[in-house]
């Protein structure tokens, strides 16, 4: 009997510290004890944080919140967090104050900084996110409700029949007009359901629809004309501009006419030479005049090529030895 009873104490006590064990690693109480990765963050509001709540990353968790204190106005979270993470938070991860269910289950996040980030080291300082406070959002939500209870509670049925009774005579004044209408458009739409109509082949024939196509095509091939058209147009406007510029600052032949006074002088003095030259020619003056003008001096050139014409066919009959002697005969 003693032995049976020894027994079972020794089995309570057994399922005693057992049941205490899983009880204290539910609470994280035994990351008090373990030599962690230390980081803290500073919040204006934790929103029900308590120490031993989970710290997540990514919604997996990597410590525990292992002290809460208030400091400057703030308050100031301690978490411990496993060693291994220490080459996963930077000095750039954000953390927040999360809750994850209505009955107020809240954790820290840690969200991934960005892969250029520094390291966090042991003890650094996190920059936060605050999070809206749950209570706050519920007080919004109780007056949105208290809202639209008020708006329900607005429409009696008095109201009601005030505000759709004029739509209901009016339906039932026009309702065989709506039905017509209705029937209107279910045959219409049957119609372009089978093709039938412009828009009907709009919709359902592919060869208005290549057709279409093409037309657009070949529009942007015209306006791709217009627009090269346009740049000709414009190049050629700035050609002129360049050109009307070198006449304006006297460059070039015809800017040299128009703006160079001497040249103008000397071309004035050309043609007033010119118009004396033709004046004396019309009046007769002159070998080139008598040329143009008289016929005596066109019969006398003419006779003197036939002279010369005869002369030249008497030297081809007489051989050399005498056209050389004819020659001495003249000089000597």
């Amino acid at each position: 009997m003693k032995d049976s009873i020894e027994t079972r104490l020794g089995m309570f006590f057994a399922l005693a510290i057992i049941a205490a064990l899983v009880i204290l690693e539910s609470l994280g109480t035994f990351a008090f004890f373990q030599r962690g990765y230390h980081l803290h963050a500073l919040f204006t509001n934790v929103q029900e944080l308590k120490v031993g709540d989970a710290v997540k990353m990514g919604g997996v968790p990597v410590g525990r919140v292992e002290n809460i204190a208030l400091t400057n106005a703030q308050a100031r979270v301690t978490m411990n967090l496993d060693q291994k993470m220490k080459d996963q938070v930077k000095l750039d991860s954000l953390a927040s104050v999360r809750f994850s269910g209505l009955m107020g289950q809240n954790y820290v996040d840690i969200a991934f900084g960005t892969p250029a980030g520094v390291k966090a080291l042991d003890d650094a300082t996190l920059p936060s996110v605050e999070q809206p406070d749950l209570s706050a959002l519920m007080g919004k939500l109780d007056k949105v409700a208290g809202g639209v209870e008020n708006l329900t509670r607005s429409f009696s049925g008095e109201q009601i029949d005030k505000l759709f009774g004029p739509l209901t005579e009016l339906v039932k004044n026009n309702q065989s007009n709506i039905t017509a209408t209705l029937g209107n458009a279910k045959l219409i739409t049957d119609r372009i359901e089978q093709g039938q109509g412009a828009v009907g082949r709009l919709i359902n024939d592919p060869a208005l629809y290549v057709t279409a196509l093409n037309a657009v095509s070949n529009l942007q091939g015209t306006a791709g004309d217009i627009k090269k058209a346009v740049d000709d147009a414009h190049t050629l406007l700035a050609s002129a501009n360049d050109v009307i510029a070198q006449v304006k600052s006297g460059q070039g032949a015809l800017g040299r006419i128009i703006y160079d006074e001497g040249l103008y002088r000397q071309i004035t003095g050309t043609m007033t030479n010119v118009y004396e030259i033709t004046d004396k020619i019309n009046h007769g003056d002159g070998t080139v005049s008598q040329l143009i003008n008289t016929n005596s001096m066109m019969k006398d050139v003419k006779l003197s090529l036939q002279k010369l014409d005869k002369a030249t066919e008497s030297l081809e009959d007489t051989g050399p030895l005498s056209i050389l002697g004819t020659m001495v005969n003249s000089l000597f």
